[in-house]
């Protein structure tokens, strides 16, 4: 695995969405799935506004790999679980881009209620 660089950082967490599409068992891509994304330190996270039962995150869960395409980034990735001790600036991160849209919005994808369904994403380098 590689680390994010200072750009792609900025550029992702900058993004009003992330576009995230899991790999099927043949290797291929999903369709690609719009949803928000945030920055939290030096690492990038996305959550199910809709639970664990949401189509992508069971089919992202499943595979564990995929890629994203956000502020013209476009990465392979693996979807690992967040460390627990990130969750509060995970939530402080969503607040900050996206309580404009209020707070039930912003509900459905903060507090304890979703930190299971929550992801790191983490760069693969080619290969992985």
């Amino acid at each position: 695995m590689s680390d994010w660089t200072a750009d792609e950082l900025t550029r992702i967490g900058q993004a009003e969405e992330l576009k995230v599409a899991s790999t099927r068992a043949d290797g291929t891509l999903r369709p690609y799935v719009t949803i928000w994304v945030v920055r939290a330190g030096d690492d990038i996270y996305i959550r199910s506004a809709y639970g664990s039962k949401n189509p992508w995150f069971v089919r992202a869960t499943k595979s564990g790999t995929g890629r994203i395409r956000a502020g013209g980034v476009e990465k392979d990735v693996a979807f690992t679980d967040a460390p627990a001790d990130a969750h509060g600036a995970i939530d402080a991160a969503y607040h900050a881009k996206y309580d404009r849209y209020g707070a039930a919005i912003v509900g459905s994808v903060t507090g304890s209620d979703v930190e299971a369904t929550t992801f790191k994403l983490v760069p693969r380098a080619d290969g992985e």
